[in-house]
């Protein structure tokens, strides 16, 4: 889901385009002046900004050199209640989108956000290519030097000069994405797209249209022709994420463009052709999924060639260590908060924990314990809750009246933390958004 942040100091404003936007299916952040729109920026990462000309602390046509500092691949729109023509060029100049007067304009408004959100993503992908190739790092970016992991790595080493397709399989949260990078820094086509998509984040015409493309008229809101994935991977690597979601029928076109080399877009009847590698990844026992009726078998094979198991964290405790010291010092950074020491008491509940979600589990206790620590010291006190006590009691009559405090406490600093950006605070959190609001209401937030 692309991120909209929506800066504007006009509340009815601001709010009618963020209901707008919202039903297109965005996910919008709302800020009221500069300082807070560059917080949220920081914050966020969205794909797009659109920010009005002028805010209470700045100027808009300014703000686009502010944001396309900060954020690169970020696109920005501004939108002006008196549109002049050397406002517009600046704009233009300092890196805008575009430039729409507010009332006139706003029937442009959605197809303007999705070919910006279409180009910020370019970008990304364009970006992130360049990066890995330039970087050299390869296998040297993974973490973990318990044997399961160098079994893994060392796999994946012998494969990755090759044109040959990987199934990397694994539980959630295993680091199936860094080892896929990892593989395609290491082989021929380093310098070539890196391209990434999760089948299981889009409904089936959606992926079909995000991995083929389209022409103009194709469906109902095809109002240009646009590139597919694919096109975007060709003469790199297509990774294709949770492979084990894709819908049965797009299996089959996935399996031609395997064999055949070419692919016809949505709308179109001539076939595109593509040369691509591609890494697949998937959580789920594909050979059941087979027995279910729910995977095709000659596709199964035809990528799994090399397949690649990637350890759990409960697997390799050993790492869990390493693991949170990376991530200490790469919040450090970000948050401009620096950690002198870890505390034994805090590395041991870390290796007590299960860690159900692996990597990016840790990651997230990691980013909030941060958030909680004060004067360059992680301690056991500032992780989440759970860690510290266990799970809770079912009845929560039983729990501790502090354990309640402590939960209440840490709420309101992630809440503090996030700028009272509820979304931003429930994924930290690690809770779901209905749930964030009635511990709001139960603790009286």
């Amino acid at each position: 889901m692309a991120k909209i942040l929506i800066i504007d100091d006009e509340t009815q404003l601001r709010r009618l385009l963020s209901r707008i936007i919202g039903l297109e299916g965005y996910e919008v952040i709302q800020a009221e002046n500069c300082t807070t729109g560059l917080r949220q920026l920081e914050r966020t990462h969205p794909e797009v900004v659109l920010c009005d000309v002028k805010l209470p602390d700045g100027n808009g046509v300014e703000m686009v050199t502010r944001i396309k500092q900060a954020e690169p691949d970020c696109e920005v729109i501004l939108l002006t209640a008196y549109g002049n023509i050397p406002d517009g060029v600046q704009a233009i100049k300092n890196g805008a989108f575009d430039y729409i007067t507010k009332g006139d304009d706003n029937n442009k408004i959605i197809p303007l956000l999705s070919r910006a959100v279409d180009k910020a993503r370019t970008n990304r992908r364009r970006n992130a290519a360049t990066a890995a190739g330039s970087t050299g790092q390869g296998f040297d970016a993974i973490i973990g030097s318990s044997k399961p992991m160098r079994a893994a790595v060392e796999l994946a080493r012998k494969v990755a000069g090759t044109d040959t397709s990987v199934l990397l399989t694994g539980e959630t949260g295993t680091g199936k994405e860094v080892f896929a990078q990892a593989i395609h820094r290491a082989g021929k086509r380093k310098d070539r797209t890196f391209v990434a998509v999760n089948c299981s984040a889009f409904a089936k015409d959606l992926l079909e249209s995000e991995l083929f493309g389209h022409t103009a008229g194709a469906f109902t809101g095809a109002a240009k022709n646009k590139k597919g994935l694919m096109e975007e991977a060709d003469g790199g690597t297509l990774f294709l994420d949770e492979i084990g979601e894709m819908p049965v029928d797009l299996q089959a076109k996935l399996l031609r463009v395997l064999e055949s080399g070419e692919f016809i877009k949505v709308g179109e009847t001539k076939p595109t052709k593509v040369n691509m590698r591609v890494i697949a990844a998937t959580n789920r026992d594909l050979p059941a999924e087979i027995a279910a009726g729910n995977f095709r078998e000659d596709l199964y094979y035809r990528l799994s060639v090399f397949q690649i198991k990637l350890p759990s964290l409960g697997e390799r405790p050993s790492d869990i260590d390493e693991y949170a010291r990376h991530f200490t010092n790469v919040f450090a950074a970000k948050m401009d908060k620096p950690v002198e020491t870890i505390e034994p008491g805090y590395l041991e509940l870390l290796r007590r924990h299960p860690w159900r979600g692996n990597i990016r589990e840790l990651r997230n206790v990691v980013e909030r314990s941060m958030i909680m620590a004060s004067d360059g010291v992680l301690r056991a006190e500032d992780l989440p809750v759970e860690l510290q006590h266990g799970a809770p009691a079912s009845d929560d009559s039983t729990l501790p009246l502090s354990l309640r405090a402590i939960e209440k406490q840490h709420i309101a600093r992630m809440l503090g933390h996030t700028g009272g950006n509820k979304t931003e605070a429930a994924r930290l959190l690690g809770i779901g958004l209905t749930t964030l609001y009635r511990k709001i209401e139960e603790y009286g937030l």
